[in-house]
C-alpha cells in the first residue's frame, strides 16, 4: 500500500512540475555570456513539499542542486507549503479536503505532519537545513544582509555556491500563534506570504471565500515580522490584505510570484494601484513563468507583463 502510495505522489510530481518544452535547450554565446554577468535570483519553488532529493539531479521537476549550478542561479527561495485544496480553483477555495495531508502520509513524512500545518513546516524547514549541512559547502543558509553580501562576494569570486532562503506559504501555518512565527524563525526563516490558496485567521486570499483584508493577527504578524527583519510576501494575498499591508508596512514589501492585470487579467495578479504600492515600499515582484500568472506558456508571455511593470 505504501508502495503504491508513494508511485501516486511521484507521478503527481511529475504532473505538477513538468516543462513545456523537453530538454535540451540552446541559447545564444551571448546569451550565455551575459547571463553569467548576473545575480539570479529565484523566489519561489515549492521543490521541499516533494519526495526528490535536492542534491541529485532528477529528470523531472524543476530545480535540483546541478540544474541551478547550471543555470548559474545565485539565491534560491524554497516555499513551505503546508495546505493546498484537492479541487483548487482560481477563486471561491476551501481548505479541506487537503491534498498535503495525502502526500504527507504517501511521501513517509512524519506522522506528527498530518494533523499540524505548522508541524509540515517545521519539517520542511529541517529538511532544507539537512540537505544544506550534506551539500559540502554548495549550499548556503541565508538568513541575514551580512550572509547575502557575503555570497554575492563568494559568486564574484568565481565560487559557484547557491545561497538559500525559506518562505512561508501561507501564514496558517502559524495555526494562530506567533509563537510559532518565532520558532521558525530560529530554524532559518525569513519570508512569510500571508495566505495561500484559501482565507485563514491573518489574511483574506486572492482566491477564498470572503477575501478580507489583515485580521487583528495579520497586523500584529507583520509588525512581528517586519521587526525581526523577515520579508512579507504578498503573492495570493487579498487585494485589501494588500492594501492593509502596504499601510501598516515600515520596510519594503514583495510578491514572489506573480502577474499583472494589464496583460493577464485574473484574481491572483496585481493592478496597477497594488503595482505602484509596492514599489512605493521598496519592494520588488516576481514575475511567473506560468500560464495562471502570465496567461500563456511561452517566455514571451512573462517579458511581456516584465516591460507592463517597467513601463508603468
Amino acid at each position: 500500500m505504501f508502495f503504491l502510495l508513494a508511485s501516486c505522489a511521484s507521478l503527481a510530481d511529475r504532473m505538477i512540475n513538468g516543462v513545456v518544452i523537453d530538454p535540451p535547450y540552446h541559447a545564444s554565446s551571448a546569451a550565455e555570456n551575459f547571463h553569467r554577468t548576473l545575480f539570479i535570483a529565484d523566489l519561489h519553488a515549492d521543490t521541499l513539499l516533494w519526495s526528490r532529493d535536492l542534491l541529485e539531479r532528477s529528470s523531472y521537476g524543476h530545480v535540483d542542486l546541478p540544474r541551478l549550478q547550471e543555470g548559474h542561479i545565485g539565491l534560491q527561495v524554497f516555499g513551505l507549503v503546508t495546505g493546498f485544496p484537492l479541487f483548487v480553483k482560481l477563486q471561491g477555495n476551501k481548505p479541506h479536503p487537503d491534498v498535503i495531508t495525502w502526500l504527507t502520509r504517501s511521501q513517509g513524512w512524519p506522522k506528527e505532519t498530518r494533523s499540524s500545518r505548522f508541524v509540515r513546516a517545521k519539517y520542511q524547514c529541517e529538511k532544507l537545513r539537512e540537505r544544506v549541512s550534506k551539500s559540502e559547502g554548495a549550499f548556503t543558509l541565508i538568513t541575514n544582509k551580512k550572509e547575502l553580501q557575503e555570497l554575492m562576494a563568494e559568486r564574484d569570486r568565481g565560487n559557484n555556491v547557491i545561497g538559500v532562503m525559506l518562505s512561508l506559504e501561507g501564514a496558517h501555518a502559524i495555526e494562530g500563534s506567533l509563537d510559532n512565527l518565532d520558532k521558525l524563525y530560529d530554524l532559518g526563516l525569513r519570508m512569510v506570504g500571508l495566505a495561500h490558496f484559501f482565507d485563514n485567521d491573518v489574511a483574506g486570499s486572492a482566491h477564498g471565500i470572503d477575501r478580507e483584508g489583515l485580521t487583528e493577527l495579520g497586523a500584529e504578524l507583520v509588525r512581528r515580522a517586519q521587526a525581526k527583519g523577515m520579508i512579507i510576501d504578498l503573492a495570493h494575498a487579498s487585494p485589501q490584505a494588500i492594501y492593509d499591508t502596504l499601510a501598516l508596512a515600515t520596510k519594503p514589501v514583495i510578491v514572489s510570484h506573480t502577474g499583472v492585470r494589464g496583460t493577464c487579467d485574473t484574481v491572483r495578479n496585481l493592478s496597477d494601484r497594488q503595482i505602484r504600492g509596492i514599489a512605493a515600499s521598496g519592494g520588488i515582484m516576481g514575475i511567473g513563468l506560468f500560464k495562471f500568472a502570465v496567461c500563456g506558456n511561452r517566455l514571451e508571455d512573462t517579458v511581456r507583463a516584465m516591460g507592463y511593470v517597467a513601463d508603468l
